[in-house]
């Protein structure tokens, strides 16, 4: 099968009476009749870059062809303007109104979701209301803990008093717009109340939930909550791995992730 690596091009998107151009990047095998397309969703700052190798060996271990993009206020897509702030239908507003768009336009068909973090909750999201081959969520958030919120804070500390935004924007046009999109949001009064879990049970198609025994942004419960909610899903939780198993432990994520879309290669 032979591989992919297209240069990375722009899809624009009419969206909430405006444009938007969200840059997209094909990794992997060649797109084929057969072969599911895996669409990698980032986390809340994340971008196609800060996913670095990982989409890349992984549809190519797999045989699989893969769609990667950075979304709106991320990477090189367009940014957020200053004075706009996120509610906490965020990732909502992301499951139902621009993957739809840009699936549409750029012609995916019940993809494989990739999501870490909130690219998981919004694979989650999507797959309650729309039609996916299965979900692969890496550190999903149904719900907010303590944990998150201190994390969250820690992190705006850390982007107000370190390097952390000349880092980011090494991946990012605009680094403000991708941290305080986030950011923002998460930590905002009205965000403490969001919660998704109910939302999570009309989702039909295979689901496996991984979470790291250590991650520093949820606990276990919020896996455990979708095999409460989806009794069909499977559960992986990882020891020695913090929120990012695809940089923690990257290996068996791919090993198992694998298997799991191989052996539902026939549909649910």
């Amino acid at each position: 099968m032979s591989a992919v690596l297209r240069a990375r091009e722009l899809a624009r998107l009419p969206w909430r009476g405006r444009e938007i151009q969200l840059e997209y990047q094909w990794v992997g095998a060649a797109r084929s009749a057969t072969s599911p397309v895996v669409v990698f969703l980032h986390e809340g700052l994340g971008s196609i870059s800060m996913w670095r190798e990982f989409p890349r060996e992984f549809c190519l271990a797999h045989g699989l062809p893969g769609f990667v993009f950075s979304r709106y206020g991320y990477g090189n897509s367009s940014p957020k303007p200053r004075d706009e702030r996120w509610g906490p239908d965020f990732m909502q507003r992301q499951a139902d109104e621009v993957l739809p768009a840009l699936f549409a336009a750029v012609g995916i068909e019940r993809p494989w979701l990739f999501g870490h973090s909130d690219g998981g909750t919004i694979a989650l999201l999507y797959a309650a209301r729309h039609a996916a081959a299965g979900v692969i969520a890496v550190a999903p958030h149904l719900f907010v803990e303590e944990i998150s919120v201190k994390s969250i804070e820690l992190a705006r500390g850390t982007f107000e008093s370190s390097d952390l935004r000349a880092r980011l924007a090494k991946h990012h046009a605009d680094p403000d717009s991708a941290f305080r999109g986030w950011n923002d949001a998460w930590l905002s009064p009205e965000f403490r109340d969001w919660n998704i879990e109910r939302d999570t049970e009309t989702i039909a198609c295979p689901v496996l939930a991984v979470q790291g025994e250590d991650d520093e942004y949820g606990t276990l419960e919020q896996i455990r909550a979708i095999a409460r909610r989806v009794p069909h899903a499977v559960l992986l939780e990882i020891p020695d791995c913090g929120h990012s198993p695809h940089r923690d432990q990257p290996a068996l994520l791919s090993a198992a992730a694998g298997r799991f879309i191989a052996g539902h290669a026939g549909g649910r």
